[in-house]
């Protein structure tokens, strides 16, 4: 009787995740006080043992509007869509310093804390994620420069427009995370990526509408020209705060999904190499 109420033991099996359960987001919110450690971290490092400390945020886009405002506009004439230059020219720089920002360091977030990596277990997103939103204190503090200027000029921003504001911000941190993460990942493997960077931005620099207006590319490259990610955010950026442009529109549509899918894509890659990292770095 007993060997016919006995039952069979129960069996277990463990499969990967797949989808988005294999990515672990979830992780992410689990480890938020890491995240929010790191950042803080990022930022006291930033300015250690600076002189001008945070003043670095306003400097170098100052700076570099006024380099602009010499070449493109007194020099070669650019135009600026009926707004004056230097508020075209900065507005601009204050998204395209987020990506940059974010892109620097984020990509060499992962060799750069090697030890941590090596030691502890922890999710590696982590690392780029607090790299890249770091950067909205730099933005913060630029944002205040250019209320001045708009003051200044007397440029008032559209009720119906300036709500977008912050989903332009969250779509240039969308397509800086998602070009860090693939750059982080190979930089593991492959140390070409610090100095190829450089040179990555600084293309990327002229190929984004930042010291110019987009109108100057011819009708027939539009659709080509959409495909930078940064375009459409830049684009947006000042049809939002100074009523240059459009608005949104199919062009932007394009910048925005290239924008996801580099992230998505970025995401997988990088959880994929993952696993990797302790033995590589």
């Amino acid at each position: 009787m007993d060997e016919l109420t006995k039952t069979e033991p129960a069996t277990i099996y463990i499969r990967p995740a797949k989808g988005l359960a294999a990515l672990n987001l979830g992780d992410l919110w689990h480890f938020r006080e890491l995240v929010l450690f790191m950042i803080w971290r990022d930022i006291k490092v930033r300015y250690k043992q600076t002189l001008l400390g945070a003043l670095w945020a306003i400097i170098q886009p100052v700076m570099t509007m006024l380099v602009f405002n010499f070449l493109f506009n007194s020099v070669a004439k650019v135009s600026s869509d009926g707004i004056p230059y230097p508020i075209f020219s900065f507005t601009a720089l204050l998204p395209w310093g987020l990506f940059t920002t974010a892109l620097n360091t984020a990509s060499r977030s992962l060799t750069s804390n090697h030890n941590m990596i090596t030691k502890t277990y922890f999710p590696r997103l982590v690392l780029p994620l607090a790299s890249v939103l770091g950067g909205l204190l730099d933005f913060g503090i630029a944002f205040l420069i250019l209320i001045i200027m708009m003051f200044y000029y007397r440029i008032t921003p559209s009720l119906t427009a300036i709500w977008a504001v912050p989903l332009f911000v969250l779509l240039s941190i969308i397509a800086a995370l998602g070009v860090a993460l693939w750059l982080s990942a190979i930089n593991v493997q492959y140390r070409d990526v610090g100095y190829a960077l450089p040179f990555i931005t600084q293309f990327w620099l002229f190929i984004t509408p930042v010291a110019y207006s987009s109108t100057v590319i011819s009708g027939k490259w539009q659709l080509v020209y959409a495909l930078n990610p940064m375009a459409g955010v830049v684009n947006g950026f000042r049809w939002a705060l100074l009523g240059s442009g459009s608005g949104p529109n199919i062009f932007l549509a394009i910048s925005t999904a290239i924008s996801l899918v580099i992230l998505f894509t970025g995401l997988i890659y990088f959880r994929n190499m993952e696993r990797t990292f302790a033995d590589t770095i």
